[in-house]
């Protein structure tokens, strides 16, 4: 389905989320139960084995989060990878500072509505990874080489947006990507 080398005037890149992680979320935790809960879920290994036979390519990019060295050594074991910190995902934390505990879905939500409105509570807010997304985008695009890139859901929507604004077509955009679900984007040039 995919071949390592470049159709004459097509760069194709394969998008694929990280494998499941195995990590076991609590439904409800105060600020810093949520803060150390996210740092653990960085650093958790894959649940499952996965396999991406039907995938060619010496390019592979992987984010510098174990999770994504993870899959790209289930799916591609004898390559060389190029971790790149411009793929991590949206660093996520408590969007207040409270020993309440509130339900897990809400930390989730209120941290991303912060990141979405760019606040300085978060890490990132959106306009930063937006400008790390545009950047790896116009890497790829200016070394018109095929490839595969591993990188995080969230990360994922943002990435595919920048995809878009350079010029290429996305196929099998979602709302919600699963766990070794990918995406392809092609550019013409």
């Amino acid at each position: 389905m995919y071949n390592e080398n470049v159709k004459e005037g097509c760069l194709k890149v394969i998008i694929i989320r990280h494998g499941k992680v195995d990590f076991q979320w609590h439904k409800r935790c105060t600020s810093m139960e949520f803060d150390n809960a996210c740092a653990e879920y960085d650093l958790a290994p894959l649940e499952e084995k996965m396999e991406a036979s039907f995938i060619r390519c010496r390019n592979i990019y992987i984010s510098t989060l174990p999770r994504t060295r993870e899959t790209a050594k289930m799916l591609f074991p004898d390559k060389q990878y190029r971790e790149c910190a411009l793929l991590n995902e949206v660093p996520l934390r408590a969007w207040i500072d409270t020993k309440m505990r509130m339900p897990l879905w809400i930390w989730n939500v209120m941290g991303r509505v912060q990141w979405a409105i760019n606040s300085k509570r978060q890490q990132e807010g959106r306009n930063s990874t937006k400008v790390r997304a545009t950047e790896f985008v116009r890497l790829l695009d200016e070394e018109k080489r095929d490839a595969v890139v591993i990188t995080h859901g969230f990360y994922m929507h943002t990435m595919l947006k920048a995809f878009e604004s350079a010029g290429f077509r996305v196929r099998k955009t979602r709302v919600h990507y699963k766990n070794g679900e990918y995406v392809l984007a092609e550019k013409e040039f």
